[in-house]
């Protein structure tokens, strides 16, 4: 997936820190791989196996070799606690950020968080001459109307970054994106802090302690 950059994790135990032979914790379903899935998201009833998938989706290539680090990287409890202290919070936790795209897809609406990935990545641009060709793929694939993965923006900021196609630069999708991290912090941000993916998590960190 494009402008990306999460963790490996391969279970639910992992991305908590809790090793998979603990008995009692999970359906046994969960300490082993999932399918790929090559179709459309996963069921309601399915949120935290589909969790545990996604995150193993998005691996990450930055992330140092086990022999470097000795030891796995857990999620602790007050990681995962301070996720709900406000949306960028989240955001800016790669394993918060990972969680948020697995709920985000169970609800089929994962484009707005890529779309808000998409720029971020976009204002790092340091070329000139890629500068043009990236707005307009992002324009192409998110903005235009029925874009392959359009977000909800209304008709006034959609026209005016079509305006700003015609001389890009790296602020050319402030307002666009402005609106999409709106729409996300207000509506599907509160039903993730009450979603089975994001209390489960906190469950496993809890009892990882006890």
């Amino acid at each position: 997936m494009l402008y990306s950059n999460i963790p490996r994790v391969t279970t639910a135990s992992a991305f908590a820190g809790i090793p998979p032979s603990h008995p009692q914790m999970l359906p046994a379903s969960i300490w082993h791989p999932l399918p790929v899935r090559s179709g459309p998201p996963a069921p309601r009833g399915d949120t935290l196996g589909f969790c545990c998938q996604s995150l193993s989706e998005h691996s990450a290539s930055t992330d140092p070799p086990p022999e470097r680090t000795g030891q796995r990287q857990r999620l602790s409890t007050e990681e995962a606690t301070r996720w709900a202290d406000s949306f960028d919070v989240l955001l800016s936790h790669k394993y918060g950020l990972a969680a948020f795209r697995a709920f985000l897809k169970t609800e089929f609406s994962e484009e707005n968080l890529e779309f808000w990935l998409a720029c971020e990545d976009f204002k790092k641009t340091r070329s000139a001459a890629k500068l043009a060709s990236k707005a307009q793929r992002i324009f192409e694939e998110f903005i235009d109307v029925q874009a392959p993965r359009e977000v909800n923006i209304d008709f006034q900021t959609r026209e005016l970054t079509r305006r700003n196609m015609q001389e890009p630069s790296l602020s050319c999708f402030d307002q666009a994106q402005g609106k999409v991290h709106s729409l996300m912090e207000k509506d599907s941000y509160p039903r993730f802090l009450r979603s089975k993916i994001y209390t489960d998590l906190l469950s496993q960190t809890q009892r990882r302690l006890s």
